[in-house]
């Protein structure tokens, strides 16, 4: 195992966050304090409790997954992406560097941003909203475990784009929609039989649900099923990167 090389990509990439905080920290949780002060605050303190839960807390772990989302999906698209835009690609397949290695610097330090940013966001939510974890260790779990998934999801979209606009095409075509649409703002409890059916056709919902059973210890589903979808992702992920360098998919290209 080559832990030289796993270090030196992490940390470069870790080193490209701190130059470009602005864009990377600030603007996220900025925009994330907005949903808070428009949804919990104006609209929140119009609307009742969600299963016991004010409506101002009840938000919070959906718009926590919400950044949480789409910034490893973003951070890992973009950090393997650039390479093979600008060629130096070549230069990271010609090294003594295994695939895993790769995998392992790139995914390491977007999950690494993720989780950061999604503690910043519970911090700074913690200033519009009182709120308590119930199960401060399952909410850790599911943070790392969501980032490091959709960092793989994201670093497979970034060998996956032959162009900069595609890197931005599932991000914000799918995977924004489904999480809106997948109880950040509601409780599933809330719509009619036919639609919550149909919502639970949303992978996401699983990935909120869970989040939230750790802060409160109540879920629209089963935590355990949430669980198991999120490990299933993960496992699905790491099968297609392993394809991907197996096959030489665009890595070249």
């Amino acid at each position: 195992m080559n832990f030289q090389a796993i270090r030196a990509i992490y940390t470069y990439e870790m080193n490209r966050t701190r130059r470009t905080i602005g864009q990377s920290i600030v603007s996220p949780v900025l925009s994330t304090s907005l949903y808070f002060v428009v949804f919990g605050s104006a609209i929140g303190s119009r609307m009742s409790e969600v299963g016991g839960v004010p409506y101002g807390a009840f938000i919070v772990p959906g718009l926590m997954m919400l950044t949480l989302l789409t910034q490893s999906i973003s951070n890992a698209a973009f950090a393997i992406y650039f390479p093979r835009f600008t060629g130096t690609i070549y230069e990271l397949l010609s090294a003594p560097v295994s695939p895993f290695e790769i995998v392992a610097g790139y995914v390491g330090a977007a999950a690494t941003k993720s989780v950061l940013l999604g503690l910043i966001i519970l911090a700074t939510a913690a200033l519009f909203v009182p709120m308590e974890v119930r199960h401060p260790f399952w909410m850790l779990t599911f943070l790392v475990l969501t980032a490091v998934t959709f960092s793989l999801f994201g670093f497979i979209i970034g060998i996956w784009a032959d162009g900069f606009e595609r890197l931005q095409l599932i991000p914000m075509l799918v995977i924004t929609p489904l999480t809106f649409l997948g109880g950040t703002f509601y409780s599933l409890d809330m719509l009619p039989p036919v639609w919550r059916t149909i919502t639970l056709f949303n992978p996401v919902v699983y990935l909120v649900a869970g989040f939230r059973w750790s802060f409160f210890g109540t879920s629209d589903v089963r935590v355990e099923v949430s669980a198991a979808m999120t490990l299933a992702f993960l496992i699905a992920c790491l099968l297609i990167v392993r394809w991907m360098f197996r096959t030489g998919y665009r890595l070249k290209s």
